[in-house]
């Protein structure tokens, strides 16, 4: 006998009671994953001024431009990220919410192009566009939050604590529109109001918090870096391009096909390895703001791996059209470096989740590094630029191999480590 499919329901405006934080199955939901394509272009149009600012030799300014690009749009997409967990009601209004949230992300990513132009100038930094897609975001989220705190007496005092915390401190985003401030002057202000971003958390969040659900906040982080890894794999096209434009379908086009692709599938598979959704559940709050802020660096991290291989792509294209390249050095340096940033916050993520230092990974990241200089001595002594790329594909396989040969149980043992302390703290 066929069961007949449940209708589905309408979207009318719903009071914000707040999702059950153990709720079984919850998953993303494809509003979600929806507005997250807004972020796949603000990712993109942050690497693709990066790898310009590179070949153009202005690095230091190309990367203050970038952290300040990837600080703005992670901000925003974890505040909606976090909100949904806890208050996601699916109506109408939401809704709205989220489509006026992504019009936002949109004219933020739009006005990257301006900001990175005026940091590689030396002039006046160029925020005026991206301050005005940040203050459309903000005003979908204070919506939000003004929601909650009329429908739900519950999280009043959380609601009212972050809509306060968000209009105020949009106002002093706002303000320095007022100021004619370079990037270093820029970057003080952005530093003093952006620590105040990630710290008011902890003050709503003291008392009860709101009911965000561990296991869907760590999918949703994990979907992020999925659409960070997406710019790996897209440069790694371009990449790839460049090599067969300039000596044709040969053997060096394959190691930069197989360099591109293992970069993004070892990134992938570490970052996977730790068990975020059940350290999030067993320990709450007390893990999750620490969690949060380390992806601070991951994001920016896989983002930027993607941004060099564009680099490595200018530097295999030279001679054949491209405008601008960087040395070999450079264009290896660009893919190495964010990749042993990469490694690095995840074992440091894992031993803040963990609440230990594990022993055995000293001689994995001994190894690492090994692996990481290794492309550099081979470039130095006359190796390709894409023999080079694929050596560097043995430095997230270190982790794998260790993970996969002793690392599981060790990750196991943690794990029984602390639920034992916690059913003793019970």
């Amino acid at each position: 006998m066929k069961h007949a499919m449940p209708a589905p329901e309408p979207h009318s405006l719903r009071p914000m009671q707040g999702r059950d934080p153990h709720e079984r199955g919850r998953v993303a939901t494809p509003l979600e994953l929806l507005c997250d394509l807004t972020f796949v272009v603000a990712f993109s149009f942050a690497g693709n001024g990066l790898a310009h600012a590179i070949d153009n030799g202005h690095i230091g300014a190309g990367l203050a431009a970038f952290t300040l690009a990837m600080f703005a749009v992670l901000l925003a997409w974890m505040n909606f990220a976090w909100f949904s967990s806890a208050f996601d009601t699916d109506d109408w209004g939401a809704r709205l919410a989220t489509m006026v949230q992504m019009l936002g992300v949109l004219i933020l990513a739009v006005g990257l192009v301006p900001m990175f132009a005026s940091v590689e100038q030396g002039g006046v930094l160029d925020q005026r566009t991206m301050v005005l897609g940040y203050v459309v975001m903000r005003i979908a989220l204070l919506t939000q939050w003004l929601r909650v705190a009329g429908h739900n007496p519950r999280y009043r005092r959380e609601a009212l604590i972050y809509a306060a915390a968000i209009f105020v401190l949009q106002l002093a985003w706002c303000a320095l529109l007022l100021f004619r401030l370079d990037m270093r002057q820029f970057a003080l202000a952005a530093v003093a109001i952006g620590s105040v971003e990630m710290i008011f958390p902890i003050v709503a969040e003291r008392r009860q918090g709101t009911p965000w659900h561990p296991h869907h906040i760590a999918e949703r982080y994990g979907l992020l870096a999925i659409i960070a890894l997406g710019e790996v794999i897209a440069a790694t096209a371009v990449a790839l391009s460049a090599e067969a434009n300039a000596h044709g379908w040969d053997r060096q086009a394959v190691m930069v096909g197989f360099a591109g692709v293992g970069l993004a599938l070892g990134m992938w598979w570490i970052y996977f390895i730790l068990p975020s959704a059940a350290i999030l559940h067993a320990r709450g709050i007390r893990k999750a703001l620490g969690w949060n802020w380390v992806h601070f660096i991951i994001f920016p991290a896989i983002a930027a791996v993607g941004a060099g291989l564009h680099v490595a792509a200018s530097s295999l294209g030279a001679g054949h059209g491209a405008e601008h390249a960087a040395s070999p050095f450079v264009a290896l340096a660009a893919v190495a470096i964010p990749l042993a940033l990469y490694l690095f916050a995840i074992y440091a993520l894992y031993a803040w989740m963990v609440e230990r230092f594990d022993p055995y990974h000293v001689g994995l990241l001994v190894l690492t590094v090994v692996f990481l200089l290794l492309p550099f001595a081979m470039l130095r002594m006359g190796a390709s630029m894409p023999t080079c790329l694929l050596a560097l594909v043995v430095v997230p396989l270190v982790s794998i191999i260790g993970y996969e040969r002793h690392g599981h149980r060790h990750i196991d043992e943690s794990l029984a480590r602390l639920h034992a302390s916690d059913d003793h703290a019970d």
